[in-house]
């Protein structure tokens, strides 16, 4: 590798601060989340799409920075999820782990504090979570859907908008 390569991996620390929030805020913000999810939509059709416990997984893995405690809070969530929707257990939880660990393996490389970047990792996420839900469907429950990729573009912009001041707003409940 050249100096430059070799300066660059080995000088420059990596930022690896994260954040804690206070105990209830880890049970009170995905459980609002997901009554959100399973209530509003029956007053509120169109916003059916918006996937607020997904974004709430994400938030809180970025903010953790490190994947074993993504995972976790992904598959709590996830589950938490499955117990209030009508769908097979365990699909959202399989899910919502992956994007936890994920998004708190991300946010060991990339500034997450970014507005940019919340916002593209919110787009991300949120495709990435619909089509590993699809894959699931058809995996293991043997569901013949159509996977509308125009549709989920779409509804990822949706859903990234909806993350920024999502993520503002928890960003004020830090300690």
């Amino acid at each position: 590798m050249s100096d430059f390569g070799d300066h660059v991996l080995t000088d420059v620390p990596r930022k690896t601060r994260s954040f804690r929030f206070r105990l209830p805020m880890y049970l009170v913000v995905p459980l609002v989340a997901i009554l959100f999810e399973v209530y509003v939509p029956r007053f509120f059709p169109a916003l059916k799409s918006l996937e607020l416990p997904l974004l709430v997984t994400v938030y809180f893995a970025l903010m953790k920075r490190n994947p074993i405690t993504g995972l976790f809070f992904g598959a709590g969530i996830g589950l938490a999820e499955d117990s209030f929707s009508h769908q097979p257990l365990g699909m959202y939880g399989i899910v919502n782990t992956l994007i936890g660990y994920f998004a708190a393996s991300v946010s060991m490389r990339f500034d997450v504090d970014n507005p940019v970047i919340q916002f593209i990792l919110g787009y991300f996420f949120y495709v990435f979570h619909q089509f590993f839900y699809w894959v699931l469907d058809r995996a293991l429950l043997g569901h013949m859907n159509d996977f509308d990729m125009q549709q989920t573009f779409l509804f990822g912009l949706l859903n990234a908008a909806v993350a920024l001041p999502l993520f503002m707003v928890l960003d004020k409940m830090k300690e």
